[in-house]
């Protein structure tokens, strides 16, 4: 099985400083739908690992999160793709659990759903937390430069091994492209 685990805001969607928390503030980032279909289209299994802390901090509640994934869902849909699953953490940060990315509680689950190691699992994500999950629990980090990535690749020190593209659509053609 060939998987993929992506974050949301920053890779999938434009990026909020105060967290998206209405369908209409999802807005697809500029190629990211017509990535995910070309995954799906090459067979890979697409799931989304994300920290939704606007749940737990009461700036959504659980509705209208899934109101903002049934627009993902459409959206990916309508491009000719598949999102398989969606693994989220609602907590606030000072709630310290193991499934807020840095920590990999969301991967285990994933690894736990799927029935696989990830090993060389390519994980797409924009913030040294993602990446920082990613190597914790064996996947492939890769950062985008899109949503916060610039940023976090401008300020942060970036693991060893992790590669870099400017976008979800450009990490997904060099994917296809080496399969």
């Amino acid at each position: 099985m060939k998987l993929i685990i992506l974050d949301q805001a920053g890779v999938i969607n434009e990026c909020s400083n105060t967290s998206i928390k209405t369908p209409d503030e999802w807005i697809p980032i500029p190629g990211s739908l017509k990535a995910i279909a070309r995954l799906t289209h090459a067979g890979y299994r697409t799931v989304i690992a994300t920290n939704q802390s606007g749940i737990g901090r009461g700036l959504m509640d659980m509705a209208t999160y899934n109101a903002i994934n049934q627009k993902m869902h459409q959206s990916v849909i309508q491009s000719g793709g598949r999102i398989d699953a969606i693994f989220f953490c609602p907590h606030a940060s000072i709630d310290q659990c193991s499934c807020r990315k840095p920590a990999a509680g969301l991967f285990a689950e994933i690894m736990q759903r799927y029935g696989v190691n990830l090993k060389n699992v390519p994980a797409i994500g924009d913030s040294m937390r993602d990446l920082q999950a990613a190597i914790t629990a064996g996947a492939m980090p890769i950062l985008v430069l899109t949503g916060k990535g610039q940023e976090t690749y401008d300020h942060e020190n970036i693991p060893a091994n992790t590669k870099v593209f400017v976008s979800l659509e450009a990490a997904v053609e060099a994917l296809v492209e080496k399969k």
